[in-house]
């Protein structure tokens, strides 16, 4: 039983040369408690399957089923409420507010714990709960603390758009377990897109879009040997010209 349904996802935008295709006709389910990573070439339509999810563009052509439920008409404000989360790939400034007072909007009447969420990301709660969120913060820990606004709400689908980017390593390998500790102990389906191997290597399956299509739906296992085989390739025929010069 899939949590979420895509069926014929449809984007496009207005161009001097008439309607330029993002997505088409995009299908695809998600079963509850899974991981997926979605990845492809850039400008593939990879972020903009993550807006089509989580309402950010309007539904004007295809259907998106949450839970059973018809939710094409609802916005990115009814989607978040009926339990779709979303980190951009770009976080947001919550300018104004304290770390504190943004977790606990996120949690709502949740019972998660807000300083166990701030640590699950790499942050220390007394050095941050209290901190007013302003131009001090450099745009990792907008990251992390984006990301923890998610983490700390119940969620039936979370969609993280390249959430790699703009961390250290260390807190990419925090991220990465904090990941794995989700899909363990809650049924939160997550979808994150990501071009990171490290990353495709926790999914339960890698979803492949090229041209707005989805090319293969696959096991990481499988996507990462045909990956490795493909740059092995490229490698070998690199030298083979360099020979030839």
């Amino acid at each position: 039983m899939s949590i979420l349904k895509i069926e014929n996802a449809n984007v496009s935008v207005d161009t001097p040369l008439g309607d330029l295709g993002i997505l088409k006709n995009v299908t695809l389910e998600f079963e509850p408690g899974k991981i997926y990573v979605v990845t492809g070439p850039n400008g593939s339509g990879k972020s903009t399957l993550a807006n089509y999810i989580m309402g950010i563009i309007p539904n004007k052509d295809g259907t998106i089923v949450l839970d059973g439920e018809d939710i094409s008409s609802s916005d990115i404000v009814g989607r978040s409420q009926k339990g779709i989360g979303f980190a951009f790939q770009t976080p947001a400034k919550f300018k104004g507010l304290t770390v504190r007072r943004l977790l606990e909007l996120a949690r709502g009447t949740g019972t998660k714990n807000i300083g166990k969420t701030l640590k699950k990301v790499g942050l220390c709660p007394a050095d941050y709960l209290d901190r007013n969120i302003d131009g001090t913060f450099s745009g990792g820990e907008l990251k992390r603390i984006e990301i923890a606004s998610i983490l700390v709400r119940d969620l039936k689908v979370a969609v993280f758009d390249e959430p790699e980017a703009g961390i250290d390593l260390w807190s990419f390998k925090r991220m990465t377990k904090t990941f794995l500790e989700l899909n363990s102990e809650t049924n939160t389906t997550l979808i994150i897109i990501s071009h990171q191997e490290r990353i495709m290597a926790l999914a339960d399956e890698v979803i492949v879009i090229e041209k707005g299509e989805v090319k293969e739906v696959t096991t990481n296992n499988h996507f990462l040997q045909n990956l490795q085989f493909d740059c092995d390739m490229s490698c070998d025929c690199e030298g083979r010209n360099n020979d030839a010069r």
